[in-house]
């Protein structure tokens, strides 16, 4: 006989988990890879960057800045003909996919701009005076110089996602969210409720504490 924790089966908190950390890890991956060239776009065609470009920095600016105004639960709700359309269906983890990376993109992009941001001008000066190309200044110069500060953005990017990611269970994409509303909420489960904020808070602390971690390591003189 299957046994319950807090009214629900442990087969069903598994799933639940699971498809969290899936959704978690793919739209953090997807959203980081995206959110870091649209960062370097912005750091290289801003004014007095390496390829000034104010008509593309405008236009990637505005867009961002749209993005990050709209609440999620609202942008998952717009975006269910466009997920619809690129996964065929608009419930389910794999669903929730396409409008969790499109909400966690522009953020990284604004959180990694400002990382870069903070390397001083005399490293990027350094690199041109020894006749750098522009691959090999971000490569080699202003990419190692943010390190340190980028993991601290991504970790700050990944605690807010999983927020999202709870909030794409109301709209059919399971995990947690799905759990605490469908067992929790509705069924005036307080119990199960409080174990799923439990959980979450011990999820961000292990989180935010890695990533102060690896940050100080890679902020160590080598």
């Amino acid at each position: 006989m299957e046994q319950d924790f807090f009214g629900v089966s442990g087969e069903r908190l598994l799933l639940a988990g699971a498809q969290t950390v899936y959704m978690l890890g793919w739209s953090m991956l997807f959203g980081a890879v995206l959110g870091i060239a649209i960062a370097l776009l912005l750091v290289m065609t801003r004014r007095g960057g390496l390829t000034e470009n104010r008509v593309v920095y405008s236009i990637l600016n505005f867009i961002i800045n749209v993005t990050r105004s709209v609440p999620f639960i609202i942008l998952l709700v717009a975006l269910i003909p466009f997920t619809r359309f690129v996964v065929g269906t608009s419930i389910g983890s794999q669903a929730a996919l396409v409008p969790l990376t499109i909400y966690i993109t522009p953020f990284i992009a604004r959180m990694v701009e400002s990382s870069l941001l903070e390397v001083k001008p005399g490293v990027i000066e350094a690199a041109q005076a020894m006749g750098a190309t522009n691959w090999q200044i971000i490569r080699h110069f202003l990419l190692p110089e943010a390190y340190p500060s980028i993991v601290l953005s991504l970790t700050t990017s990944i605690v807010g996602l999983l927020g999202a990611t709870a909030m794409a269970g109301y709209g059919g994409g399971g995990g947690v969210g799905d759990l605490a509303l469908t067992y929790g909420h509705q069924r005036f489960n307080t119990p199960l409720m409080i174990f799923t904020i439990v959980i979450l808070v011990i999820f961000v602390q292990v989180m935010q504490a890695f990533g102060n971690a690896l940050s100080r390591r890679l902020r160590e003189p080598k």
